[in-house]
């Protein structure tokens, strides 16, 4: 079944968020509070949810508590939404075993704010059909410019978002839901139960710190899983620090997104505002976007 998402009902200043780290140790805690300050700036009350700076390897607690952080979250009707403090690595493992009750988070659904490992988690509840915001995680939000921001605020409130520029490969325009991720941890939920139906998507994939090999080793099991069959599009963020391994021939990232991407008959745009290191533009999951890829452009419908 074609991927289909709601949002949430629009945030209003005074509504109560909760703080969760479901993934990676939290490791920053002056930068956590820096982005707490800015949505308490706009007039929302933000509560951390208990054991925030708990830590079990690398792993900000064990699974349970980390799932149970999650689920008290999504159940207190008094919270409109979910902020992730940081990415990392672990949101994957909270869904072994896990059944989001499809009927409580369509009628009371909340937002859930995150990226780069939250990917698994949004793929998740959009399998359920809520959409999620794939955006600054809690510790790198104080970092964003104004307009993005702004554009964060814009996308959970309610307004209309703008179209993001970036650099078109050709091909025309294309519609389709758009599937945000990073994509290293897309691919590992490639055959997975938490994978959505890839059916008239556009992706819209970013990632960090992987060698252009490694990206050149995902992109081609996408290939060879037919997991790009029926995508309509492709939309690229920022590939940051992915530099060739020193004194070693290689590829750069771009040339292997090239060569990966560029063959396969779909629109490709690269060169977006998202991402690690950078502007990282909000972007819904699961609502319908339209890709120009003459023009270079991620409009939102």
């Amino acid at each position: 079944m074609t991927l289909s998402c709601q949002l949430p009902p629009p945030l209003r200043p005074g509504d109560c968020l909760h703080v969760v780290v479901p993934s990676g140790t939290l490791r920053e805690p002056d930068a956590l509070h820096r982005g707490i300050e800015i949505w308490r700036s706009r007039g929302y009350e933000i509560e951390l949810s208990s054991g925030v700076e708990a830590r079990w390897g690398y792993l900000a607690g064990k699974d349970c508590d980390r799932r149970r952080q999650l689920a008290t979250a999504l159940k207190d009707p008094g919270c409109r939404g979910v902020l992730c403090a940081r990415g990392g690595y672990g949101g994957a493992r909270l869904l072994e075993d896990w059944v989001w009750s499809r009927d409580s988070v369509q009628t009371d659904s909340k937002w859930l704010i995150g990226y780069s490992d939250i990917t698994s988690l949004l793929w998740s509840l959009a399998q359920v059909g809520v959409a999620g915001v794939h955006g600054p995680v809690l510790t790198n939000l104080a970092a964003e410019p104004e307009w993005s921001l702004n554009r964060l605020f814009d996308c959970v409130e309610g307004r209309p978002l703008p179209a993001l520029q970036g650099i078109g490969w050709g091909g025309g325009k294309v519609s389709g839901v758009l599937l945000p991720a990073n994509l290293t941890v897309a691919t590992h939920l490639l055959g997975t139960p938490v994978q959505p139906d890839l059916t008239d998507v556009i992706l819209a994939l970013e990632d960090v710190s992987e060698v252009p090999y490694r990206i050149d080793r995902m992109l081609t099991q996408w290939r060879m899983s037919g997991a790009f069959k029926d995508v309509r599009g492709i939309a690229l963020g920022r590939f940051s620090q992915c530099y060739p391994p020193a004194h070693i021939p290689s590829f750069t990232v771009e040339e292997v997104l090239r060569d990966r991407l560029g063959g396969l008959d779909i629109p490709v745009v690269s060169g977006l505002p998202f991402g690690h290191d950078g502007p990282n533009a909000a972007l819904p999951v699961g609502l319908p976007v339209c890709l120009d890829a003459d023009q270079g452009l991620l409009n939102f419908e």
